[in-house]
């Protein structure tokens, strides 16, 4: 059997969005997986996978702890002794990259996003991408989940025919089926996302009470964990103002997306969001930033919208379009965003790639 290593800094994420392939994978070969302690370890152990829990500081550069976390790596390497790895997110990509490069193993990596450094530039992206290019080198296959990343890694001649787009992670469509467009006596809009700045969580706050101040019959309810505390008080403040409605961090964002009309993402960086593939899936409209990672979801005017990233402004003129619709044309709406990624986005077009390039 072949060992099959996968490193990320995530054991939610990869549950969440890469069981399917782990479960394929687990048929023919041994896999063990690095990621660092959450709950869904347990459920990653259910799917026949050896965990090594694997602590990763996601945020920024500290070159002492990103140090041993490649001594880390180097390590795990030399006792598993896998076959090929699959790394996943920045941290892995690079200092898993590496390890495989100086151990001479098999690296398949997914560029899930190149985040904030990347993105504006810098001294910080001059490291980065010097460092992708060490990390990179030999790496047989690096999946893409968009074509501006792709196109920075080709223009930095960080590839050069050991490449493949994917479209994100894909979604289950049999975990996310179409549901009944609801008739509800308000209009609901729902944002699912790590409460952060870049994720837009200003913008959709700022629209929030613009709309309302204009339309009694809406609502807009806010799923997901403070990454920025800062956030916090004025969440709370806007919940006792009846503004917003908080429900925390779900494990399982499916009943919320049933029970609502619209999904809003006005986040300013993305690989390729996955809560908006959840929510087409379920057969619900979406409003996106017109970014990189949300732009190919969505068909503009068709099975959404797309706004300028950082304006409100642009968010509050697409809600209100939004809401000019009759219900007929929401539940059209909702219905091409199923059938878009029925034909672009299927989770299984994802799986059947790293197979094929796994020679499994």
């Amino acid at each position: 059997m072949k060992k099959i290593l996968v490193i990320s800094n995530s054991a939610k994420g990869l549950y969440n969005f890469r069981q399917e392939l782990l479960k394929e994978l687990t048929l023919n070969s041994k896999v063990i997986v690095s990621v660092p302690d959450a709950e869904q370890v347990k459920d990653i152990e259910n799917l026949s996978c050896e965990v090594i829990k694997t602590p990763v500081d996601r945020r920024g550069i500290n070159f002492l702890k990103d140090f041993k976390l490649l001594m880390t790596y180097m390590r795990i390497l030399k006792e598993v002794k896998p076959d090929v790895v699959l790394t996943y997110t920045i941290k892995p990509n690079i200092y898993g990259g590496i390890a495989c490069r100086l151990k001479k193993v098999s690296q398949l990596a997914n560029i899930t996003g190149l985040g904030t450094a990347v993105e504006n530039g810098g001294l910080l992206k001059k490291i980065l991408i010097f460092m992708y290019k060490i990390a990179m080198k030999k790496t047989k296959c690096i999946f893409f989940q968009n074509e501006t990343n792709m196109n920075i890694f080709k223009n930095y001649k960080i590839v050069k025919d050991n490449y493949r787009l994917i479209p994100g992670s894909g979604v289950n469509l049999t975990r996310f089926p179409l549901e009944e467009y609801p008739k509800n006596d308000v209009t609901k809009f729902l944002f699912v996302g790590r409460i952060m700045k870049t994720k837009g969580i200003e913008e959709f706050l700022e629209a929030a009470r613009t709309i309302k101040g204009k339309y009694n019959s809406t609502e807009f309810v806010i799923l997901g964990s403070y990454d920025e505390d800062k956030y916090k008080e004025k969440i709370e403040e806007y919940v006792k103002k009846d503004i917003v409605k908080y429900k925390g961090f779900q494990s399982d964002v499916r009943k919320y997306m049933v029970e609502s009309n619209c999904l809003i993402l006005p986040s300013y960086f993305e690989g390729l969001a996955n809560v908006l593939l959840e929510a087409a899936a379920t057969g619900r409209p979406i409003i996106a930033s017109n970014i990189p990672g949300c732009k190919e979801t969505i068909d503009n005017g068709e099975n959404g919208y797309l706004v300028e990233v950082k304006s409100v402004d642009s968010l509050v003129e697409k809600i209100e379009r939004f809401l000019n619709l009759s219900y007929e044309e929401q539940r059209e709406m909702g219905l091409k965003g199923r059938r878009k990624v029925e034909k672009e986005f299927d989770r299984n077009i994802v799986v059947n790639a790293y197979m094929e390039e796994i020679n499994l």
